[in-house]
């Protein structure tokens, strides 16, 4: 005979069939075209919220995926200028393949280097396309007006005005450029030769034929900086007397001093004692007992609490 098969205890395998835990099976990463389009996905809701520094994180893992992007190139540009990140912008067309001739011309408008502007408006007037035509004039009449050039801003606005949408945005910004350029104009021209010409010969002749002011040397200016920083340092390192706070109704030195033993429970204090009985307690004179000499004999069944045997509350009179 066969001999049997042993049955295998509770949480134990038999040898012949092996338990095998099933191991998580490790997620595939989404093909290059889905993780594409998840992170323009993001990078268009993060950009219409006006998340820009989010959006030049996405703009990076994009172009990671696919260095030459151009959409991708264009937006990281525009976020770079709307982040006030110039110079990083400049460096980011100088890879670009394309011309970015305008956005140039604004991020050396934008770092103070107006000459190296003008150089590149000048080179997009000349071969630059259309629909940067516009824009180039914008971007000129500000830089002239930068450099006290108002007339040449001025011709510049007007220009612009006669070919801007009434219903635009921009009909509204020249309308708010022209008078400031107007103004400086006027000033120039007209407001600063009436001022010159009410002064007195003296004075006016001495004004155009002085030299140019003098500015103080740097070692004056220290000095006048760091007297200054001195007193107050001198001010904040005296210390200033707290004055005691009396109440209200106390003269110092005539009002008695108040108690030391005013914060201790009255259980605590030297001055307890224990208190008075209550008027009509019990165990003290009998009910109804009067001192003087026109009381008479107290009897002594007429204690309080005591039974009374003639008169009594509660008690009949024999």
């Amino acid at each position: 005979m066969r001999p049997k098969p042993v049955p295998a205890k509770a949480g134990q395998t038999s040898s012949k069939t092996p338990s095998r835990q099933r191991r998580p099976q490790k997620q595939q990463p989404a093909p290059p075209t889905d993780r594409l389009k998840r992170l323009f996905t993001s990078l268009c809701a993060q950009v219409d919220g006006g998340h820009f520094t989010n959006a030049i994180h996405t703009c990076n893992k994009i172009l990671r995926l696919d260095p030459s992007d151009r959409d991708a190139l264009r937006t990281k540009l525009f976020l770079l200028l709307q982040t006030e990140q110039y110079d990083t912008a400049l460096a980011l067309i100088a890879e670009i393949n394309e011309q970015c001739s305008f956005e140039r011309a604004y991020a050396l408008y934008r770092l103070q280097r107006e000459e190296d502007a003008a150089q590149v408006l000048k080179e997009i007037k000349t071969n630059g396309k259309e629909a940067e035509q516009r824009g180039a004039m914008h971007l000129e009449a500000q830089l002239s007006y930068r450099r006290g050039l108002y007339q040449s801003s001025l011709d510049i606005y007007n220009e612009l005005l006669e070919t801007a949408d009434p219903s635009s945005d921009e009909h509204a910004d020249i309308l708010t450029n022209i008078p400031a350029s107007q103004s400086h104009q006027d000033f120039i021209t007209t407001t600063f030769m009436q001022s010159m010409s009410q002064l007195p010969s003296s004075i006016a002749s001495t004004l155009e034929s002085a030299p140019p002011p003098v500015f103080p040397q740097p070692a004056s200016i220290v000095a006048s900086v760091e007297e200054p920083t001195k007193k107050l340092e001198a001010v904040e390192t005296k210390k200033k007397l707290r004055i005691k706070r009396v109440p209200k109704g106390i003269t110092p030195g005539v009002s008695p001093p108040p108690d030391p033993e005013r914060w201790l429970k009255k259980s605590e204090r030297s001055s307890y004692t224990q208190g008075k009985k209550r008027r009509g307690a019990g165990g003290g004179a009998t009910q109804g007992a009067t001192v003087g000499a026109e009381s008479g004999p107290v009897s002594a069944g007429a204690s309080h609490g005591g039974k009374t045997s003639g008169k009594g509350k509660g008690g009949k009179k024999k």
